[in-house]
């Protein structure tokens, strides 16, 4: 599968790059089939993602989600360091090998994040940034059923983001499958202080939001937009 991944990649990459540098390409060429998953996704999520992360919100303590949250972004640390050395960023992949080490013994299996007060700043990386690094381009917006915002480049690279996730080695699968769930109901339960932010046709505003934040993540705090004239 990383095979094939990589393989599509290079197909992708290479064919854009033959294209005639001064020829406009569409950002959003998908944006009938992006919409239709996009209301597809906020009907689930208003009708059932949403009302369950707000009862579990309201039923389980902030201390224990947060104690939560920083169990799986301690494993998420893992990927951060990979594709920060395969950006070549030596320093900050050895910073969060750090984090990693100091939150999984001292932070007891990543309940706590004592890395962060010693200096051991958290990065987010995945693959999809390191193949930007290697000048692999986004390619169109794609809406991914169920997962939401994505680039063609991004969502590819997810498969890999998930090979180097210590969860996707844990067994029986029942349990890593449980656990996959409660990050995501995390992640959720973490979203809904900004649910209110959302102004203005959802689909445009998602997508901006998506390409923003993925320019800032790939330049390292530096962004651009190529929708900016649709608001």
């Amino acid at each position: 599968m990383k095979t094939l991944t990589l393989v599509i990649l290079c197909l992708f990459s290479h064919s854009l790059q033959a294209a005639d540098d001064d020829e406009f390409v569409d950002p959003d060429p998908w944006v009938k089939l992006n919409t239709v998953t996009h209301n597809f996704n906020d009907f689930v999520d208003q009708r059932l993602v949403r009302p369950v992360a707000v009862g579990y919100a309201r039923v389980i303590p902030r201390i224990a989600r947060t104690g939560i949250a920083n169990v799986f972004a301690n494993l998420e640390d893992v990927g951060d360091a990979i594709n920060n050395l395969l950006q070549g960023k030596g320093r900050d992949g050895v910073n969060d090998v750090g984090r990693v080490l100091v939150n999984s013994v001292i932070g007891l299996g990543g309940l706590f994040d004592p890395a962060t007060p010693m200096g051991l700043i958290d990065h987010e990386e995945d693959f999809g940034q390191t193949f930007a690094r290697w000048g692999v381009p986004a390619g169109p917006y794609f809406v991914i059923p169920g997962l939401g915002p994505s680039s063609v480049r991004d969502g590819l690279a997810r498969l890999l983001d998930g090979s180097v996730n210590p969860l996707r080695y844990l067994y029986p699968v029942a349990h890593r499958n449980t656990l996959y769930g409660l990050d995501g109901l995390q992640t959720r339960a973490d979203l809904l202080s900004v649910d209110g932010l959302v102004f203005g046709n959802k689909y445009i505003f998602y997508r901006n939001a998506y390409t923003q934040r993925r320019e800032y993540l790939i330049n390292d705090g530096e962004a651009s937009d190529p929708f900016a004239d649709d608001f």
